[in-house]
């Protein structure tokens, strides 16, 4: 299966590329220029990269350490908000 239309190519030398030690996108790019033309297949990429154990990309770095939810895990219900007095005419 292709992942890179613009280079042709697939996955399984995406996959080689990671077992000889590529980890983020740009060292894929860098062997194979998958990803350095119009960009649509850098997320297969990093989901290629996340299902070999590589480091997760910048944006799940980012929703880590902003303690956002995983998108799996269900929201919390949020508190419940203090009652509001009514507002009264003058």
């Amino acid at each position: 299966m292709y992942v890179c239309m613009c280079h042709a190519v697939t996955e399984d030398q995406v996959k080689k590329a990671i077992d000889g030690g590529a980890g983020t996108p740009r060292q894929i790019a860098r062997g194979c220029k998958a990803g350095t033309d119009c960009g649509s297949c850098v997320r297969r990429i990093q989901a290629l990269l996340g299902e070999h154990g590589a480091r997760p990309c910048p944006t799940a770095r980012l929703a880590a350490k902003l303690g956002l939810a995983e998108p799996e895990t269900p929201a919390a219900p949020a508190p419940e908000a203090a009652p509001v007095a009514p507002l009264r005419a003058a």
